[in-house]
């Protein structure tokens, strides 16, 4: 086989920063290409097979066999990013195609001043003598330093914990190795954050160590790192790189020094710079946790428990963070959970009133304020640097400020105080886990412990609301429009009926339509909003009266006509109604059908089609196991592309179904009922079980990230809505004998999510159509936060 090199010029694809990390291959370390420059230089269209080393250069081969070339360095040269922060800095080359190296840890982080004595900058242990510890980012050296010193205090075990999650190197320094990590050129004083779906840090790692090496070969065995990015004098500094073995990632500076010491062992945990951590790291912690015998309660575990050493940059945040839960855990390990209070609080208690979260979990947990209070005290054990109930508190007072004065920066304020609550919340719950689990030997895992307490995985998203909405702010910050400008009337029915969209289900007294705004129900309204002022002059402006809700609105009406009842049942746009909605809507129906079985049912929302069409479903299941089912039909034959999704046979779906007594049956009741309500109002191309495969499609063919991103959530909103109505139709049958005295919130509490059923839903997504690895809104918590960030007013306001 031939040497030659191919002299057409190769197309290259700029690929996106760590593209390809993804996967779970291995780093191949026998050739001199980083993962990511070799994926840049996108060679034939990225159909190599293989690349094979001789004495000239790497020879690459096409998938058919019939070209073959090398990779020369000044191949690569091209390929390769160069970047300076200043004109005044020299050109270098960029890791990852964007990020300037610069020194991890400075001397003015280490506040405790312990970076000389201790190894480690903010090397700490908590109040009390539990034996948690804390410190910043060590070197090579420092680390070994600590672990003199974890030893010479007479610790013979010890679970160490990195709880970063952005990558960091550390580069030879003499007979040491500083750390440095990656920063972009627009934000150097901030580490990477959010990596992307699937990207882990110690893979990052070595593909940029990869890159530093291939580097250094083009650039007479050196790179360029920096030290002070605030002034540049004398910056950047030259490193030599002779080989990889003058760079580490974190793994061999943490890992190498235990080596001989089996009882220290070290893990990575990654936890966020802001907010809670999610379930999945929480369930790496206890992971972790089971496979300590010594800090479980086992029946041969005697001594005392190992250290617990957390390590992040600087030592403060996320390493306080990690002391928290360590510290929580040794309060049952010890049995101190009950005991009096072992540390004093630096800070005052915080208001319940403030609180609405904390509030809804003492109401709903028996023994509630207790778990708070043991958190409260864990924090202040561990509130040396950094006191994470006194960060929540100054946050509300920061957010009430800037409410007050109507400040710009609002948004940026909300978000702190939401990311710090989350935060505290996510301790409460922990500590309520380690009240059912610990005990157990963590027979849960904390996501699947979430799913079987569904009531509690709900609380934290009434965090997104921080707060109630006062009148003032809607009038300073807000203006009112017309509600019916964004309803357009896809049924005609506007000329008829004075309502956009009105429609009945055939053989049912079940209607639906948009928002009622002109005539019928608001002509008083719409008078006293559009009446000038007295004696103005110029021309006319609006000006409010009198202004009625919706509530008096229907209360006028009901002297000419006294069967009028008027219900308000807030229920979320685009998502599955809550489990207490459904409880209210089939309450409301039962409560009307029992006073007059004539009763007719009309439902409303803003365009009269997802809500509404939503609640004409439910009440559709409820009349036929009231009154009974009409025949069904033979179903059709559907020969139309993604005829099986149409058909709502995904695969996340018949996974329910094959859970539910009977489930094909309930599922083909939902279908039928669905096809029912879709008859009324085809000019509206809307049928809610078709529109989550299209919504799919739609989000696949999107041009922007942010469209895509938008419509892949409702997609999962549609699945997760079409899921809930099929369970809702199975607690109908299941629940009919007790005429459903159970309510429907209480029968997924207490018979669903033991059966499964919300550790299906937390893990939503399309399988068969594409991978749900990493996938944000598959979970839960993103989907039912995300929900409570829609632009519409939370539930407390009303229509005016």
């Amino acid at each position: 086989m031939g040497t030659t090199a191919s002299t057409a010029q190769q197309t290259v694809s700029a690929s996106a920063p760590f593209e390809g990390l993804q996967d779970g291959g291995s780093m191949d370390g026998r050739h001199s290409l980083s993962v990511h420059s070799f994926q840049t230089t996108g060679l034939h269209n990225s159909k190599a097979k293989s690349i094979i080393p001789n004495k000239v250069a790497p020879v690459v081969i096409t998938y058919n066999c019939k070209e073959e070339f090398q990779i020369h360095d000044e191949l690569l040269k091209a390929h390769y990013t160069l970047g300076r922060l200043s004109d005044a800095t020299p050109e270098h080359y960029l890791v990852q195609g964007r990020y300037f190296l610069v020194r991890d840890v400075t001397e003015k982080m280490d506040t405790l001043g312990t970076l000389q004595s201790c190894g480690a900058p903010n090397f700490r242990q908590v109040q009390g003598g539990l034996a948690v510890f804390g410190m910043g980012q060590p070197s090579l050296s420092g680390f070994r330093q600590v672990l003199q010193k974890l030893q010479k205090d007479g610790h013979r075990e010890c679970v160490i914990f990195c709880v970063r999650e952005e990558p960091v190197l550390f580069l030879r320094a003499a007979e040491d190795f500083i750390p440095y990590t990656p920063r972009d050129k627009q934000n150097l004083h901030e580490n990477l954050q959010g990596l992307g779906p699937g990207v882990q840090a110690e893979r990052l790692e070595l593909a940029i160590r990869k890159e530093i090496h291939d580097f250094a070969q083009l650039s007479e065995n050196k790179y360029y790192v920096y030290h002070n990015t605030e002034d540049l004098r004398g910056e950047p500094h030259a490193v030599a790189i002779r080989g990889e073995d003058d760079v580490h990632v974190t793994e061999e500076v943490f890992k190498r020094p235990l080596f001989l010491q089996p009882s220290y062992r070290y893990h990575r945990l990654p936890l966020p710079e802001q907010g809670a951590p999610l379930e999945t790291q929480f369930d790496a912690f206890v992971s972790v946790l089971r496979e300590t015998p010594s800090l479980l309660l086992l029946q041969d575990a005697h001594g005392p428990p190992p250290a617990l050493l957390f390590s992040c940059q600087t030592g403060v945040g996320r390493a306080s963070l990690g002391m928290v839960l360590g510290t929580l855990l040794l309060f049952h390990r010890g049995g101190t959970a009950l005991r009096p209070e072992a540390a004093p609080m630096k800070t005052k208690p915080l208001s319940m009133e403030q609180l609405e979260v904390v509030q809804s979990f003492l109401h709903m947990v028996p023994e509630g304020r207790r778990m708070v209070e043991e958190v409260d005290r864990a924090i202040a054990a561990c509130a040396e640097l950094h006191d994470l109930k006194e960060v929540v508190l100054g946050s509300q007072r920061e957010l009430e400020g800037s409410r007050a004065q109507g400040s710009s920066s609002q948004h940026g304020v909300q978000q702190r105080a939401l990311q710090s609550l989350e935060r505290y919340f996510y301790l409460i719950l922990f500590n309520y886990y380690l009240h059912e689990q610990y005990p157990l030997a963590f027979a849960l895992s904390f996501s699947r412990w979430l799913c079987v307490h569904p009531e509690l995985y709900r609380l934290p998203v009434i965090l997104s609301s921080a707060g109630p909405v006062a009148p003032k702010d809607l009038i300073a910050l807000g203006a009112l429009v017309a509600d019916d400008l964004v309803s357009p009337d896809a049924l005609s029915t506007i000329r008829e009926m004075d309502v956009a969209n009105f429609r009945r289900v055939p053989r049912l007294p079940i209607y639906g339509m948009a928002q009622p705004s002109a005539k019928n129900l608001e002509t008083q309204l719409k008078a006293h909003l559009t009446r000038p002022p007295p004696d103005a002059d110029g021309p006319q402006t609006h000006r409010f009266q009198t202004c009625l809700t919706m509530q008096e609105v229907f209360s006028q009406h009901h002297g000419a006509c006294p069967g009028l009842t008027y219900h308000r049942i807030p229920v979320p746009d685009f998502c599955a109604p809550r489990e207490e909605d459904f409880d209210r809507l089939l309450g409301a129906l039962q409560a009307a059908l029992a006073k007059d079985p004539g009763t007719g049912f009309v439902f409303s929302c803003l365009s009269g089609q997802g809500r509404t069409t939503t609640a004409m479903v439910v009440a559709v299941l409820a009349f036929w196991h009231i009154r009974g089912f009409p025949e069904v039909g033979e179903e059709e034959l559907v020969s139309v592309p993604d005829a099986k999704f149409t058909k709502g046979e995904f695969e996340v779906v018949m996974k329910v179904v094959q859970l539910l007594p009977d489930g094909h049956r309930v599922k083909r009741e939902v279908d039928a009922a669905l096809d029912t309500v879709s008859e009324t109002m085809t000019p509206m191309h809307y049928h809610l079980r078709e529109i989550i495969i299209c919504t799919f499609r739609q989000a696949k063919a999107a041009k922007s990230e942010q469209e895509a991103r938008r419509l892949r959530l409702r997609s999962l909103q549609y699945l997760e809505r079409y899921i809930c109505l099929v369970l809702f139709s199975a607690y109908l049958h299941l629940e009919k004998a007790g005429s459903w005295q159970r309510p429907f919130s209480a029968w997924m509490r207490e018979v669903a999510a033991k059966a499964g059923i919300y550790e299906i839903l937390n893990q939503l997504g399309f399988p068969e159509l594409e991978s749900v690895e990493d996938q944000p809104f598959s979970r839960l918590r993103c989907r039912w936060q995300e929900q409570n960030r829609g632009p519409e007013l939370s539930a407390s306001g009303d229509f005016l």
